[in-house]
């Protein structure tokens, strides 16, 4: 089986980079494979943001994984998750795109643009680590939220139970991988080609903090960057 792991940061994964022995300049991915028993590990660090996640996984979607897992942290609205909990983002949406009109923001359904703003993840895999998370929703956004006016628009909106700045991108980027990419000239003749896609693609999270007014005294930073960890290598070695 031949793995991708999505991450924004190395700080997010940095523990199962050790784990493999993988050096990654700020941003790319390892040049070799990870031979891990049965399993091909590959890391790839797109940096921050939904510009730089959809051009990274873009990038490199010429290779065909058979799982790509997009793992990191993110905040919660729901305050019945945990802080340090992993969740599994079966749904997310770009919950920025739309307009202001005054006081009220039109949504992209509301202004009926072409295109997708809603995605999901593509999983036909059965493995007990991933099915043993809890699925949310999930909404990705440019500036994370820290106003409480703003906090109440989006819910009232969404019902976000998590929000992150790379999610939505990373589905989209991945579901379209696949996709005929049109007017491509061969020998002076327009033709189409079709990218190989993964298969399944996934996103795993885990919860760093609340969403609310900034106070990072309260976030639990490095338990989510641990526990994120723990079930990426507990996941490799045993699936």
């Amino acid at each position: 089986m031949k793995i991708l792991i999505v991450s924004a940061t190395q700080f997010e994964v940095k523990p199962l980079l050790d784990f493999l022995g993988i050096a990654i300049p700020t941003t790319g991915m390892n040049k070799a494979n990870i031979d891990f028993e049965d399993k091909d590990i590959q890391v790839l660090i797109t940096g921050v943001g939904m510009v730089n996640t959809a051009f990274m996984v873009g990038r490199y979607s010429l290779n065909h994984f058979d799982l790509v897992i997009n793992v990191g942290v993110c905040g919660a609205f729901d305050r019945h998750l945990e802080l340090g909990q992993l969740v599994r983002v079966s749904s997310d949406v770009l919950s920025e795109m739309g307009a202001e009109d005054g006081e009220e923001f039109l949504t992209y359904d509301q202004l009926n643009l072409p295109g997708e703003h809603i995605f999901s993840e593509n999983y036909t895999i059965s493995n007990s680590f991933i099915d043993s998370l809890k699925n949310v929703k999930g909404i990705t956004v440019n500036t994370v939220h820290g106003n409480e006016t703003n906090i109440k628009k989006v819910q009232e909106l969404y019902h976000p139970d998590i929000e992150s700045m790379e999610g939505a991108a990373f589905f989209s980027a991945t579901q379209n991988s696949g996709k005929n990419v049109e007017q491509i000239m061969f020998q002076n003749k327009p033709t189409s080609i079709s990218v190989p896609s993964s298969d399944n693609f996934i996103q795993i999270r885990a919860i760093s903090n609340y969403v609310e007014k900034r106070d990072k005294s309260k976030w639990q930073m490095p338990l989510a960057i641990k526990n994120l960890n723990d079930f990426l290598i507990m996941f490799i070695k045993n699936e």
